[in-house]
């Protein structure tokens, strides 16, 4: 089995902004663009990792801290592609292009993820935060000496990836392939320069609605606790804020 982090960054969320995977310290990849936001970041480490490995057989694990990619990958996707890649409200799928290619890269293959929390030592998310953030600032810095790493090496041998998770990692979040789509093309360019598209207001949006995205909608939900990191209460107050309530009532009304 491959297990490899994933993980995406943005400077100003639109802003400048990075991906990178990393298996160990001589394999791994990383590009950015010098506009994009948090989510295009997180997605396209995702699928570019799938890109570095489609020419292998192994089972894939993904270690990825944005319960977004997780969803829409293992939940969303085929719901969307039904209705023409719109959303349950009618409106467009954020990302789409991204979303296409990855789906692509996904087809024919044996992988799983696995969530892990963010800026909490998990030693590959570190690694893989550390280059996106890295190609991230040297765009913002005018694109020079981007960081885009070795790619897939044949140096860095699944066995000899790390294996350990978090203490607080929730179960994986299994996945499966449709087995009769073909294996991807060949991988591509590690470094990506054109700048998405997208709106911030909107991704964030899809990220809000995995906060409440329960398995069980009959269930009786009367009161619930939250754990959230520093960098996830300081962006919950911003939102709150800039709706004119307090994090409580935005809570709610997320709910």
């Amino acid at each position: 089995m491959i297990i490899a982090a994933a993980d995406g960054s943005a400077l100003g969320n639109p802003g400048p902004a990075g991906w990178a995977w990393f298996v160990d310290e001589g394999c791994w990849a990383a590009g950015g663009w010098t506009r994009a936001t948090n989510n295009q970041g997180e997605l396209k480490a995702v699928l570019e990792l799938f890109r570095a490995t489609a020419h292998l057989d192994d089972d894939l694990l993904v270690q990825c801290d944005s319960q977004y990619v997780i969803n829409c990958v293992t939940k969303w996707m085929p719901g969307w592609k039904r209705k023409g890649w719109r959303k349950a409200d009618g409106k467009p799928v954020l990302n789409r292009d991204l979303l296409e290619e990855l789906d692509e890269a996904i087809a024919g293959r044996r992988y799983r993820f696995e969530w892990v929390r963010g800026h909490a030592g998990h030693p590959a998310n570190e690694a893989a935060d550390e280059r996106a953030r890295a190609a991230a600032t040297a765009y913002q810095q005018g694109g020079r000496d981007i960081p885009s790493g070795p790619g897939w090496t044949g140096a860095c041998e699944p066995a000899d990836a790390p294996a350990s998770a978090p203490a607080e990692a929730s179960a994986p979040a299994e996945a499966s392939a449709p087995a009769e789509a073909s294996a991807p093309p060949a991988s591509a360019s590690p470094v990506a320069s054109a700048s998405p598209v997208a709106s911030a207001a909107d991704d964030r949006a899809d990220e809000d609605a995995t906060l409440f995205d329960f398995d069980d909608p009959a269930a009786d939900w009367r009161s619930m606790t939250l754990e959230l990191t520093t960098e996830e209460h300081s962006r919950l107050v911003e939102r709150a804020r800039e709706a004119g309530l307090t994090p409580e009532e935005f809570l709610r009304g997320l709910i």
